[in-house]
């Protein structure tokens, strides 16, 4: 609770801490006082209680002093009351101040932040940030439509596939010597564009030749 009083400024004698000290020690003796006092209140009834039949006047002199130490104990529970709101009022008085005085931080500290930072500045930054973005929109668009490099002919890389298609199939009937039907059919023209072509009278005897054999090992099965 003390953190509330300002550090070193609370060291003062009439610092708001001293103050509620002085204050919290004076209400602690006035709480023992009515304590007692409610004590001797308790042993006076008893006391005129007991004589109330056998001792009037034990009883009435018992009674007297209850009185008095019931006003006395009246008075005191006013200055309890008292204490207390007096002890409440500086505690609020304190935080309302020690409030006021870490705001007034807090100005300072977003006025050292700001510096000379002004709206009129912020709208400049942003706009050359803007402008920035666009440019580099612009260099990223222009890279990527112009590849690098002349652009590729479609009639070239036909005529390099049909170069290589043929050098393969030159290939297969050095090895093999015979024509595979697959790739003689895969380099035939289109049918509505070109005449049609017919096949070699040599690889339609080995299809036939094949053809004939593989019924010959079939009735073998059998």
């Amino acid at each position: 609770m003390w953190s509330w009083f300002g550090g070193g400024s609370a060291q003062r004698k009439d610092s708001p801490k001293n103050a509620i000290l002085s204050l919290r020690s004076q209400l602690d003796m006035l709480q023992k006082r009515e304590r007692h006092l409610q004590n001797q209140i308790d042993e006076q009834h008893e006391i005129a209680r007991k004589n109330a039949n056998t001792n009037k006047n034990a009883a009435k002199a018992a009674l007297r002093r209850k009185k008095a130490n019931e006003h006395t104990q009246e008075q005191t529970r006013a200055q309890i009351e008292t204490l207390e709101t007096q002890i409440n009022s500086i505690e609020s008085a304190n935080i309302n101040h020690e409030t006021l005085l870490a705001m007034q931080q807090a100005g300072k500290a977003m006025k050292q932040i700001h510096g000379k930072l002004t709206p009129e500045k912020v709208d400049e930054t942003m706009e050359e940030l803007r402008e920035q973005n666009a440019l580099s929109e612009e260099i990223v668009n222009a890279i990527t439509t112009n590849p690098i490099g002349d652009p590729l002919d479609d009639d070239e890389l036909e005529a390099e596939l049909d170069e290589l298609q043929q050098e393969k199939l030159d290939e297969d009937i050095l090895k093999t010597g015979s024509v595979p039907v697959a790739d003689v059919v895969h380099r035939m023209p289109s049918v509505a564009n070109q005449e049609p072509v017919s096949l070699p009278k040599r690889v339609v005897e080995e299809d036939d030749e094949e053809a004939e054999l593989r019924k010959l090992q079939a009735e073998m099965a059998m």
